[in-house]
């Protein structure tokens, strides 16, 4: 009997066993910060006092690092299963989630259904530029230091680690401590600001209005901490548009591992997927994992972008006609207002009848 799908372990939906946002108190600046941590089954708490910090515990999710790329030669990760542990890289899931014979009837009469959409957190779905400026503001306010307006500095403090900056481009750290006391500010900072977020990215509302009409299953991919995620995308009122998201609990190692890792939760063929990314690093992931990569324009110029399958200013700009072209190895050319090129006809030939008498 034919298997019909290579289903992953965790549930469909991730979301019915989130707090509700409305029971959730850490909406607000507050002294006392709890993030769960299952891994180890203990609480961290974000002390904030006036005297600075006592301790530096590791702190929820990877915000102000450099993240790997991943799967330049297709590797992935392991993961594990009844009968033990097993290697997923980008062949084996484009092998294993294969479609049966019942998912080839309705993808037949349903084309779109067979595709699976991937959303980066970053200025994809929320507009994380501003929350790093703000804590990054927010910080130099508190130690009286000044952010110089230069263009590669914003950059770095945008796209860098949080390390490089504050020894190499502000020059505020030098001693350990004095960088670990900074950054693990920096970061406090940065959440008190997600907790404040309500506002999707603008257009992306009705997007996902059309993707879900169509039935196209999304994903959500970050490493950000899994509650402050559910919990930010509540307030956004987008909890309802993704089947499965990819948080920092699934300690995935790369880019490309996130992205794999969330289309094994679709039960889609990587090469069935399209990322949603703003960053060429990201987009380097996607193609690393056989998938399409759909960029948005603003975090990064278009000249920066132009290994996207196609690049966009704005979800309005979108259809759901747009996914089926990708897949038609059209690329981005395939979305341009083409012009038909019609050749002028010949000249016709003046016949001439000899009448031989």
């Amino acid at each position: 009997m034919e298997s019909c799908s290579f289903r992953p372990a965790t549930a469909p939906s991730p979301f019915p066993s989130a707090p509700s946002s409305s029971s959730s108190s850490p909406r607000a600046p507050c002294p006392h910060l709890r993030f769960p941590r299952p891994r180890n089954g203990r609480q961290i708490r974000v002390r904030r006092r006036a005297s600075g910090f006592d301790a530096f515990p590791p702190l929820p999710g990877k915000v102000f690092v450099d993240e790997a790329i991943g799967a330049e030669y297709g590797e992935g990760f392991e993961t594990f299963r009844m009968d033990g542990p097993i290697k997923v890289d980008v062949d084996y899931l484009n092998e294993k989630l294969q479609e049966c014979f019942l998912q080839r009837i309705r993808h037949a009469m349903k084309p779109d259904e067979a595709f699976g959409l991937i959303f980066s957190w970053d200025n994809v779905i929320a507009d994380t530029d501003s929350l790093k400026l703000d804590a990054w503001r927010q910080l130099a306010l508190e130690e009286g230091k000044d952010i110089p307006s230069a263009a590669h500095v914003r950059k770095s403090i945008l796209h860098g680690a949080a390390d490089h900056v504050l020894r190499k481009v502000l020059y505020w750290a030098k001693e350990e401590y004095k960088m670990e006391k900074l950054k693990a500010r920096l970061i406090e900072l940065y959440y008190e600001n997600l907790f404040k977020l309500d506002t999707p990215v603008e257009g992306l509302r009705e997007w996902l209005d059309a993707v879900q009409t169509a039935g196209i299953p999304c994903a959500v991919a970050s490493s950000l901490d899994r509650r402050c995620m559910i919990e930010a995308l509540d307030r956004m009122a987008l909890s309802k548009y993704f089947k499965a998201i990819v948080t920092d609990e699934d300690d995935m190692e790369s880019i490309a591992n996130r992205f794999l890792s969330a289309a094994m939760k679709l039960d889609r063929k990587p090469s069935k997927c399209v990322v949603f990314e703003d960053d060429p690093r990201g987009v380097t992931a996607a193609h690393n994992c056989t998938m399409m990569a759909v960029a948005l324009i603003g975090a990064h110029p278009a000249y920066e972008l132009v290994q996207a399958d196609l690049a966009i200013a704005k979800y309005s700009e979108l259809s759901v006609i747009n996914l089926r072209r990708l897949f038609a190895n059209k690329g981005i050319s395939f979305m341009d207002l083409q012009k038909q090129i019609i050749e002028k006809a010949p000249p016709r030939r003046r016949l001439t009848v000899d009448t031989i008498f």
